[in-house]
């Protein structure tokens, strides 16, 4: 796929890694629709990044813990870009949720954003990434291939991800190609300190912490190999190979 003048939804385009990916995208003169839930001043800076580097961009906000918004979403963003070619599902929670502590409600905020969100704006998608032979890039996590006590809901929702990718790959080919990436070690949590991330970097073959650049790298390769679909690529440095 050439990706200049082509037209791509990034959820979660106002901080972190959708910020990033929205950005990359852009500056490979993509129109990309920049969603938000309530980063409305980081996804306005990521237009007005996006567009600084030559590439477009309108703003899409969507509360997507509202089992109505991502076919709306999709609506919405077809109409402004008169058509659509890549989805990148990037919008996530991810909350310290240790086993005992687990509400009802952080679990149906995780699944509803993280794993039933991606579903529906892959499916609202789909007839017009059909018509357009275009693609999808979910993002998954190094949790979904892990074990971590701290994220137990978390970790089931990407590995959904990984599972729903498959799916989705097999159910929409050979029109349109749906891969993810999985990124390790490469932005921490907010909470997060300075001992757990020189641990983090003590413990990873590469020797180093990730970065966003590492990610969109990621995305760029899947977005534009045409002989791949269904697959995950995980971005972490080799941690998932360390023991």
């Amino acid at each position: 796929m050439e990706l200049a003048g082509r037209r791509a939804l990034v959820t979660g385009g106002g901080r972190r890694l959708g910020r990033a990916i929205a950005e990359a995208l852009g500056g490979r003169g993509m129109h990309v629709a920049v969603h938000y839930g309530s980063s409305d001043a980081g996804a306005r800076e990521t237009a007005a990044a996006i567009e600084a580097a030559g590439g477009k961009a309108t703003l899409h906000q969507a509360d997507l813990r509202d089992p109505a918004a991502p076919a709306r979403l999709i609506e919405d963003v077809v109409a402004a870009l008169d058509g659509l070619d890549v989805l990148v599902n990037s919008a996530a929670v991810m909350v310290r949720t240790p086993l005992g502590e687990v509400t009802t409600a952080a679990w149906d905020a995780m699944f509803a954003v993280n794993l039933r969100a991606p579903f529906f704006l892959a499916q609202a998608a789909a007839p017009h990434l059909q018509r357009t032979k275009g693609a999808i890039v979910n993002i998954a996590d190094l949790a979904a291939f892990e074990h971590w006590p701290a994220y137990v809901p978390h970790a089931i929702t990407k590995r959904g991800v990984v599972q729903m990718t498959e799916s989705l790959a097999r159910a929409l080919g050979p029109g349109v190609r749906v891969n993810a990436v999985a990124p390790g070690a490469v932005l921490l949590p907010d909470d997060w300190d300075e001992k757990s991330a020189a641990h983090l970097t003590a413990t990873t073959p590469l020797g180093r912490l990730g970065s966003p650049a590492d990610v969109t790298a990621a995305v760029l390769y899947l977005l534009t190999a045409d002989y791949v679909t269904g697959e995950t690529l995980v971005v972490d440095g080799g941690r998932r190979i360390r023991t």
